[in-house]
C-alpha cells in the first residue's frame, strides 16, 4: 500500500515498535484492520475462540469465517484487504506469554483482563504501554498506562470490577455493537500514534455515544 497522503502524521517506515493485540473479537479484529490500515506490520494477535454466528454483526469478519478461528480468518482478511501477514497465536495469554512494545488488552471478560495484567504486564519492563477497552451498547471505557509506573497501576487497578458487574442484555449476554466497537477501536489506534509522535496521552477516555460526551483523566 502506499501511504503519501498519511505520512504527516504517522509514517510505517519509522515505526518498529512490536504490538501485541490480545483478544481478536469485537474491537480487537477491528483494531487488527485500522492498525494495518496506517502500516503497523509487526503485529501479533492472541485469541483461541471460534467464530458463531452472533459475532458477525459487530466483529471484522465475513460470513463464510463462522466455525474457523478467529485469528485464523483475521490473519486472511487482513492481508487480502492490506496485503500485511500478522502474526497469529491460537492461545490463551497467561504469565509465561512474552509480551513486548504496545500491548492491546480487548478481552471479552473482567476476570480475563485483570489475571492477564497481573501475571503478564505488570511491572513488565518490556511492556512500553498498555491499552485496555470496555464497552456497551453506547459507550465505553479507553485505559493506557505505562504498566511499571506505580502510580498509573495503582489507579489502573482500581478500575477493574467483577464480571458480575458488567453490562449485561436481558437475555443475558454481554452488550456489543459495530458502530460503538469501531468507535473504540479507532480511539485505541490514535493511542498507538500519539506514543509514537511522543504526544501527551490520556491514562482514561469515557465515551458516551448518546451524548457525544468525551471525558479524560489522568493518573497521578
Amino acid at each position: 500500500m502506499e501511504f503519501l497522503r498519511q505520512l504527516e502524521l504517522f509514517n510505517p517506515g519509522d515505526f518498529n515498535t512490536p504490538v501485541h493485540i490480545i483478544g481478536a473479537g469485537a474491537t480487537g479484529s477491528w483494531l487488527t484492520l485500522l492498525l494495518t490500515k496506517i502500516g503497523v506490520s509487526d503485529i501479533t494477535v492472541y485469541d483461541f475462540d471460534v467464530i458463531e454466528d452472533h459475532n458477525l454483526p459487530n466483529q471484522f469478519f465475513p460470513l463464510k469465517a463462522v466455525g474457523k478461528y478467529k485469528v485464523d480468518a483475521l490473519r486472511r482478511e487482513v492481508q487480502h484487504q492490506t496485503g500485511i501477514t500478522i502474526k497469529t497465536q491460537n492461545i490463551e495469554v497467561t504469565g509465561d506469554t512474552p509480551l513486548e512494545g504496545i500491548v492491546f488488552v480487548l478481552t471479552d471478560s473482567m476476570k480475563s483482563r485483570s489475571e492477564i495484567f497481573k501475571k503478564a504486564i505488570k511491572n513488565n519492563p518490556s511492556v512500553q504501554m498498555m491499552v485496555e477497552t470496555r464497552m456497551g451498547l453506547e459507550h465505553g471505557r479507553i485505559y493506557c498506562i505505562n504498566p511499571t509506573d506505580k502510580t498509573q497501576v495503582e489507579r489502573y487497578e482500581a478500575t477493574l470490577y467483577s464480571d458480575e458487574d458488567a453490562e449485561v442484555s436481558a437475555c443475558g449476554a454481554s452488550q456489543s455493537v459495530a458502530i460503538t466497537a469501531v468507535g473504540i477501536a479507532q480511539l485505541a489506534s490514535w493511542k498507538l500514534v500519539k506514543y509514537h509522535k511522543g504526544e501527551h496521552i490520556n491514562n482514561e477516555i469515557l465515551i458516551d455515544y448518546t451524548s457525544t460526551t468525551v471525558i479524560t483523566t489522568e493518573f497521578k
